[in-house]
């Protein structure tokens, strides 16, 4: 009877060997106490297999801390989760519902069928004018007419003014060096010499007395010709025929109008 009392019966037998494991635990973690040290230290500390016993008790004891704190980090999480489920809740019943209103149907009267206008009669003068209107275009044909004779007026007053237009005539500017026999020619009467041949294209220009050298002058003179009348060779072969005056002439510029 007592010993079946006892199986049923709920008491822990190995309380000791769970308090001396967990003392062990503890003073791996802040040190041995020092009467613990004691008595640890004598001659009576046993090794062997209790020390492996021991080191098991102190696993099992690491184990239940670390489930605790893991117990505790699940109830962390539940509680967030509680939460968020009933904002979740809240935020729903607060929305307005995802049912939309019918749009009102507007009653629209059927459309009325319009009659035409009813057309008059045409009147008698309508009728006159009608046949006047000329299907075949002979009015199209009159102003064709007018409009070609006009356009062929134009044409024949244009040529007329452009034939009295004087054409463009092509000029040149030509300034001559004329070059006395030495210092002792008379330089007025040498520009007077070549001042006086006149040719059909030949406009004279202005003048000047240019030193040489030694005492000597050159008669340096501008003149205008038309290229087609007057050329350079005319012009020297004419200045040239002065041998008493004029020992050489020589073109200084040549420029075309």
């Amino acid at each position: 009877m007592a010993t079946n009392f006892l199986v049923h019966e709920k008491i822990w037998f190995d309380k000791f060997k769970y308090d001396d494991a967990e003392r062990r635990f503890y003073e791996q973690m802040n040190g041995p106490v020092a009467g613990a040290s004691r008595q640890t230290s004598g001659p009576g500390a046993s090794s062997g297999p209790s020390g492996d016993h021991s080191e098991l008790v102190v696993r099992i004891a690491s184990l239940e801390v670390e489930n605790q704190s893991l117990r505790g980090v699940v109830q962390e999480l539940q509680q967030a989760i509680s939460k968020l489920e009933a904002r979740l809740n809240v935020l729903e019943k607060s929305s307005p519902g995802h049912r939309a209103t019918a749009p009102q149907t507007q009653h629209v009267s059927p459309m009325r069928q319009v009659e035409p206008p009813a057309k008059k009669p045409a009147t008698p003068a309508e009728d006159d004018e009608d046949d006047d209107i000329d299907l075949f275009g002979s009015n199209n044909e009159e102003q064709d007419k007018e409009a070609a004779q006009l356009r062929e007026e134009r044409l024949r007053q244009y040529a007329e003014k452009k034939a009295k237009k004087p054409a463009l005539v092509a000029k040149s500017s030509i300034l001559l060096d004329v070059k006395p026999w030495d210092d002792e020619t008379d330089m007025t009467q040498l520009e007077a010499c070549v001042r006086s041949i006149q040719l059909d294209g030949l406009v004279w220009g202005a003048s000047k007395l240019v030193p040489v050298g030694y005492g000597i002058r050159k008669l340096q003179i501008q003149c205008v010709v038309e290229d087609d009348k007057v050329g350079t060779d005319l012009l020297e072969e004419e200045i040239t025929k002065f041998e008493e005056h004029v020992q050489s002439v020589d073109i200084a510029a040549f420029n075309k109008i």
